[in-house]
């Protein structure tokens, strides 16, 4: 509430002469300003030691200055020292000036010129600040504008390489070869989705948890496996780093679509758990869990035929972490990176 406050005095500021281009409106304002100081001039009289001729009219040359800009604020200035002149400087009731009262004269001319003059400047300086404030939206604008056009033509070129090896494995024969151009176009595919999803147009990085959600949600789209439910439990979230996020995301899609497609065989349903939580000061953990049929007895990475645990492994030790899979109360892999 405070900020939103602070945002609206700028703006009032900004906008300030609020009668430039409507004399009219500042004419009646500044008459009544004049006629407002005068009066209360004279109702103060009685109470007032001498010496005191500009009390009331000072305000109104600082309001009609400020709000109205220089110019009327010289004009109130003039007709406010000439009131003062006429009736609160000896010789009372005429323009006849004795020796102190054109010092005082003298005063008045040099503290309200000093008042116009800075307000002057610092209605330049609002001017100045509007202009570089608006320069800023464009540019903020223009800025979103090209990191959307940039997010998007990477994502769609990563997709129409990867729709060029899915027409590319129709001309193979060979399973492994077709299964190989199959994985290899899903995770290109990923990767492009991946692409729209690491930084927000402002620039700021994603939590790991706001990377996750969505991209958990497409590898169980992708499966076409309607039956199958996800969730996300996150314990202690961090900030993600971009060098990191396409390794983690290729590590979580395999231990999901690994899940899904043997832990889940010849299974209509299933739950998957992605956990998120700190391992200690020094490490994060992200374990995907799922209660499909487990691991076979004896199992370990390094002896499967899975390519892409393989490379989940592989992504792991280039992030100074590990990856596993391992036979728990369900079958859960685990991946521990730095903090």
């Amino acid at each position: 509430m405070a900020s939103r406050d602070a945002g609206d005095r700028v703006r009032f500021l900004e906008r300030l002469p609020l009668a430039r281009g409507r004399p009219l409106l500042a004419g009646c304002v500044v008459a009544a300003l004049v006629a407002f100081a005068l009066f209360l001039r004279f109702a103060v009289d009685r109470g007032l030691p001498p010496g005191f001729p500009y009390v009331t009219f000072f305000p109104a040359v600082v309001i009609a200055s400020f709000l109205f800009g220089s110019r009327w604020g010289a004009a109130v200035a003039a007709v406010c020292g000439l009131c003062s002149w006429y009736f609160f400087i000896p010789v009372f009731d005429s323009f006849a000036l004795l020796r102190g009262g054109g010092v005082a004269l003298g005063f008045y001319i040099f503290v309200v010129a000093t008042d116009i003059v800075i307000i002057h400047w610092m209605q330049r300086a609002n001017a100045n600040l509007a202009k570089e404030r608006e320069t800023s939206r464009q540019l903020a604008e223009t800025r979103e504008l090209l990191f959307r056009e940039l997010q998007h033509r990477v994502s769609n070129n990563l997709q129409v390489a990867a729709g060029l090896l899915s027409l590319q494995k129709r001309q193979v024969g060979d399973e492994a070869g077709r299964a190989a151009l199959d994985e290899a176009s899903r995770r290109l595919a990923l990767i492009g989705r991946i692409s729209r999803q690491l930084y927000s147009a402002s620039g700021a990085t994603r939590t790991i948890r706001e990377f996750l959600e969505p991209l958990c949600a497409d590898v169980v789209e992708a499966s076409g496996r309607t039956g199958i439910r996800c969730t996300i439990n996150v314990a202690d979230d961090a900030a993600l780093n971009p060098d990191a996020a396409v390794p983690l995301a290729l590590i979580v899609a395999e231990a999901m679509a690994n899940a899904i497609e043997h832990g889940f065989r010849d299974r209509d349903a299933g739950h998957i758990e992605v956990h998120l939580a700190r391992d200690g000061n020094d490490l994060v953990k992200v374990e995907v869990r799922d209660d499909g049929h487990g691991l076979p007895e004896g199992f370990s990475i390094e002896a499967s035929d899975s390519l892409g645990l393989r490379i989940a492994a592989m992504l792991a030790e280039q992030l100074n972490g590990t990856f596993d899979l391992l036979r728990e109360d369900r079958t859960t892999a685990r991946l521990l990176l730095p903090a």
